[in-house]
């Protein structure tokens, strides 16, 4: 009977992460960002993962603490955005300035790690470069 308790109660909590997580990129989103000189950081997740319910947490608190960043995030399921942004595992963070991508790491939820890559996207000091020219069309 305990076994099942906390069976059910793993299966709630799980299902409560899964309904917290919402696509909320679009191409139109994105783009006006971009044209704005904002800081646009993307993640991916997949429904019933714990890491991607942990980066989406620190990075919801990064759009408080941080001016000029634009949050997004999409299902990796979700193939015409997985293409789009070439992105093949949940958990994926990019970051764009300048409508080039200048960050991107997989697996990483670490607030201070996150935190790290958004202040040097944030300087004029971009060390952690890609030169990838992303725009995306409508």
């Amino acid at each position: 009977m305990k076994k099942l308790f906390i069976l059910i109660f793993c299966l709630i909590s799980f299902q409560s992460i899964a309904l917290e997580k919402k696509t909320t990129f679009s191409k139109e989103v994105f783009n006006k960002a971009q044209s704005e000189g904002k800081i646009v950081v993307v993640s991916s997740w997949i429904k019933y993962c714990s890491s991607c319910a942990s980066q989406m947490k620190v990075l919801n608190k990064a759009t408080d603490d941080f001016q000029n960043i634009v949050y997004l995030n999409f299902d990796v399921g979700n193939k015409e955005i997985s293409k789009l942004l070439n992105v093949q595992y949940q958990t994926t963070l990019l970051i764009f300035k300048k409508n080039k991508e200048i960050y991107r790491s997989v697996g990483e939820t670490s607030k201070s790690e996150i935190y790290k890559a958004i202040e040097k996207s944030l300087s004029n000091n971009l060390s952690i470069s890609i030169n990838t020219k992303v725009s995306i069309d409508s």
